[in-house]
């Protein structure tokens, strides 16, 4: 049993640095738990994208990367960057849980593969600016602070100029609906533009989850602060067959609504 029993779930205003800081501590206590539900669809070295089941061995989102340096950010257990160590690209891993970190290194013992992980906060990243050509994160770090222009920076910081960074994130639209996969799912019951994030509290009172909204413009205006020119946004949609539920996402709203965006950008000049 949790020191800190949860005991408010629901959209509530909290401190920003009280939830930003909550995420670390989440997924160190839940690695286990998410990775036993989800672990199968996602693969110990498999890229998916999102779950409608996007890869990105038939995406190639990320380009050509031969010969590419690459950053995952929020890598949970890089599976991500564990499918890119086996197809032979030269890849670092970062997270700010060590328990997934931990996981991942469980799985590279398992497949045999060394994936270079790193602990790192990823609005603080521990490389020296212009170190890479491709980063990219599958809903890693972007939707768990309150401050995600900070990991744009940072990007692009570490990016050369004209470095990709591509991003997948809980589809904007989906925060006016529940989170229910199911026909209850379909009914809009709050603004689009209500930014308050999802938050769970202790009895203590202390935040120990927080995910954040930001609706399409709020993300292309982080974008653009940080020096990104969008390319393409990707709206993978519900392929027929997929019948499993992850969440909010399922095939009945799937087939209806978008669940997760994608975008594709490139560094169009030097941070700052």
């Amino acid at each position: 049993m949790s020191d800190d029993p949860l005991a408010e779930a629901g959209y509530l205003d909290v401190p920003p640095s009280a939830g930003g800081a909550a995420s670390r501590s989440w997924w160190d206590a839940n690695a286990d738990e998410y990775l036993d539900e989800h672990g199968t669809f996602l693969g110990p070295a498999d890229f998916c994208w999102c779950p409608e089941g996007l890869r990105e061995k038939d995406a190639r989102l990320l380009g050509d990367l031969n010969g590419r340096r690459v950053l995952e950010v929020g890598a949970g257990a890089a599976q991500c960057s564990r499918w890119l160590v086996g197809e032979g690209v030269d890849v670092v891993a970062t997270d700010v849980s060590g328990g997934m970190l931990e996981a991942g290194a469980r799985y590279d013992t398992d497949t045999g593969r060394v994936t270079p992980l790193v602990q790192a906060d990823a609005r603080v990243l521990p490389f020296a600016d212009g170190s890479f050509d491709v980063a990219f994160t599958s809903f890693g770090a972007l939707p768990f602070v309150p401050d995600a222009d900070r990991v744009h920076a940072e990007v692009a910081r570490v990016l050369r100029t004209g470095g990709r960074w591509v991003f997948a994130v809980t589809h904007p639209v989906r925060w006016a609906f529940p989170d229910d996969p199911g026909e209850a799912g379909l009914t809009a019951t709050r603004s689009y533009f209500d930014r308050t994030p999802y938050a769970e509290l202790g009895e203590s009172g202390s935040v120990l989850y927080a995910e954040y909204h930001r609706t399409l413009g709020d993300h292309v205006g982080e974008l653009v602060a940080a020096g990104f020119v969008l390319d393409r946004l990707v709206e993978p949609e519900w392929p027929a067959g997929h019948d499993r539920t992850w969440g909010g996402w399922g095939p009945v709203r799937g087939a209806r609504l978008p669940g997760t965006a994608i975008f594709v950008t490139h560094l169009g000049r030097p941070p700052g």
